[in-house]
């Protein structure tokens, strides 16, 4: 087997608490070549004093003004030199033989990537941590890794699920500068189309951290909500133009109703014009989500008057 260099690419913003975490993660691979690129995006906490360490253990450090997620990813990018990219978040953690396994996996495969499985746990608590049981955990064709992952309107592209050939950036193109939630989608469904097929690594488990304040997936302003259908419009677009087909529309109209129940009631624009999306792409039978105590208000009031409560009473 060949050993191509592998390239971590990880954009921190006010990272201090898990930044250390996640490296030594990365430095604990079994995978001994590898370079890790971290772009310091304008944090004001001590995220840079952190870094400033690492640099003594070969960590490659760049400092810049705050551009956001996606121009701090493409700057990284840009620093590395691997023939493998990996782009990674700043607070999550990976298994010791993750690397190691996809790259034996994408060995002589010109032009495929490798995903990996993954899991949630929360806050500092690795014990709270479950493995997800996905139907893309095998060989898939691209579009057909797309279809299974979407159902029902759901997904999951996490950054640090992927190792991706340089060559096949070079084709999909980097991360879109104009997004912040959702970035991933846009970026992902890209890249997959770009490939020849995703190789799935069953040892390449991520330990994706959830329940911190402050993250991007949090986010709830009108800006976000903005990226989040952009980048769900140029997922959609990119899809379509590489197969429109009635599974394909389904998948499209899916995740289009996913951000209506997200947009309702505070981003009515945003709701309508997903509405519209929903409509041309010939509707979706994707439920309000729920659970619990909601799921009891849904059947009772409709899935809008649930909203509109729990949004009154958030804000309390």
């Amino acid at each position: 087997m060949n050993h191509p260099l592998v390239s971590v690419c990880i954009p921190a913003y006010n990272a201090e608490k898990y930044i250390g975490q996640a490296l030594d993660s990365i430095l604990a691979q079994s995978y001994p070549y590898l370079e890790i690129v971290v772009v310091n995006d304008g944090s004001e906490d001590g995220t840079a004093g952190i870094l400033n360490e690492y640099q003594k253990k070969g960590v490659v450090v760049v400092h810049q003004d705050n551009q956001g997620q996606c121009a701090a990813a493409n700057i990284a990018f840009h620093h590395s030199r691997g023939e493998y990219v990996k782009f990674f978040d700043a607070d999550d953690i990976l298994s010791k033989d993750f690397i190691a396994g996809q790259v034996m996996r994408l060995d002589g495969k010109d032009g495929m990537i490798a995903s990996g499985a993954w899991g949630r746990f929360y806050g500092d608590d690795l014990s709270t941590f479950r493995l997800q049981h996905e139907k893309v955990y095998q060989d898939l064709l691209p579009m057909d890794w797309l279809i299974a992952s979407m159902e029902n309107g759901t997904y999951m592209m996490q950054c640090g699920l992927w190792l991706i050939p340089r060559k096949v950036l070079s084709k999909s193109g980097l991360w879109d500068e104009r997004l912040s939630l959702v970035n991933d989608f846009d970026f992902f469904i890209r890249v997959i189309l770009a490939s020849k097929k995703v190789l799935f690594t069953e040892n390449a488990v991520l330990y994706y951290r959830s329940g911190v304040g402050g993250s991007l997936s949090g986010l709830k302003s009108e800006r976000a909500m903005a990226s989040a259908f952009l980048s769900t419009e140029l997922g959609v677009n990119s899809i379509l133009r590489y197969e429109d087909s009635v599974r394909t529309r389904k998948i499209c109209a899916d995740a289009f109703q996913h951000w209506i129940y997200e947009f309702y009631p505070s981003h009515k624009e945003l709701y309508l014009e997903a509405k519209k999306r929903v409509a041309a792409l010939g509707g979706s039978q994707v439920s309000f989500p729920s659970g619990g105590y909601t799921k009891l208000m849904t059947r009772l009031l409709g899935w809008k008057r649930t909203k509109v409560l729990k949004s009154y009473f958030f804000h309390l």
